[in-house]
């Protein structure tokens, strides 16, 4: 029989129960086996919602449960690092949201703690598991576009909430945090480079202090670029367009992929703009958590490394440190 883990959830955050824990609950590798929450009576709720066996009241007493065998940490941004080195300090690999940390040097700190630990950490771009990200990589790899020089990436959606955790620039709010990270990470991948310089324009909400848009230009080697603007109070939107000197590679919902629908990579030859060398490509329809999920439990299981470590994290911190510092100097800056 397949060794299964034991996931605990630290918080009630809408992404755990919107994606995640349905996502594990339906994996290979793994079961929610406990969730907690500082408000006792939410996590019996959202336990007795899902059908997970425990329920405590104190983010302290899941970590201690010696029937734990993973952490998954959905907290708010400002609590990533805090609570995931304490798991790590209970002896338990963590899969914490998106972003890692605040900046950079926050998640180095982290990085410390995991290699004292020696224990698995990673960041949960979830996107990375979806098959049209594969996909597409593959296909800019073979030249199916000639040469990759560009990407142009939107992502938003429209937040004004005043109590949501995104609208709250105390705990690490904002939308470079939220889904401008996307952006910078899925332009990494395909490139598979880091970029040299970054440089953004920001705009904060007079009243939360957030930034609700921002817009990044990052450099990368042999004078590839990203183009990207990511939003918290704009239509919802998203969309990934590469740019080749043969052809382009559109993904038409590139982040938030139903886990139960077909998606579709558009290639075009670009003979003309009617779309005459257009082919679209199919992918299967694919649980993006769930793939997270049994890659992280196989790491664990295996005890080989995973695919994407911490150090592609702080490579990510390093980008987004560089565009806030950029939206207050007005010049390029280097991660």
């Amino acid at each position: 029989m397949t060794p299964m883990i034991r996931w605990g959830v630290l918080g009630c955050a809408g992404i755990a129960a919107k994606a995640a824990i349905p996502a594990i609950q339906s994996s290979r590798l793994g079961r929610v086996a406990a969730i907690a929450s500082r408000d006792a009576g939410k996590a019996s709720d959202m336990a007795a919602r899902f059908g997970i066996a425990k329920a405590y009241g104190r983010y302290e007493e899941l970590l201690a449960d010696p029937e734990i065998d993973a952490i998954y940490n959905p907290l708010p941004n400002h609590l990533h690092v805090p609570w995931t080195i304490r798991a790590l300090e209970y002896g338990k690999p963590v899969l914490c949201e998106k972003p890692i940390a605040l900046d950079a040097a926050e998640a180095i700190t982290l990085a410390a703690a995991q290699k004292t630990a020696g224990l698995p950490v990673a960041e949960a771009f979830m996107v990375r598991h979806h098959p049209q990200w594969k996909k597409a990589r593959a296909l800019v790899a073979e030249g199916r576009i000639g040469e990759a020089r560009a990407v142009q990436t939107i992502f938003s959606y429209y937040l004004d909430d005043p109590k949501n955790v995104r609208n709250r620039a105390d705990i690490g709010g904002g939308g470079l945090f939220d889904v401008g990270c996307y952006a910078i990470n899925t332009a990494r991948f395909l490139f598979g480079a880091e970029p040299l310089q970054a440089i953004a324009l920001v705009e904060r909400d007079p009243v939360f202090g957030t930034d609700r848009l921002a817009s990044g230009l990052l450099a990368f080697p042999q004078g590839r670029q990203l183009a990207f603007t990511c939003s918290t109070q704009l239509a919802l939107t998203q969309k990934v367009t590469v740019l080749g000197t043969r052809g382009r590679l559109e993904i038409p919902i590139p982040f938030n992929a139903p886990a139960d629908e077909p998606m579709r990579l558009i290639l075009d030859d670009a003979r003309d703009l009617a779309g005459g060398g257009r082919e679209e490509i199919a992918i299967e329809a694919v649980d993006q958590y769930r793939e997270q999920a049994d890659a992280f439990c196989e790491a664990i299981l295996s005890g080989k490394p995973l695919d994407t470590g911490l150090e592609d994290a702080i490579a990510n911190m390093k980008v987004i440190d560089a565009l806030f510092r950029s939206a207050v100097s007005g010049r390029w800056e280097q991660p």
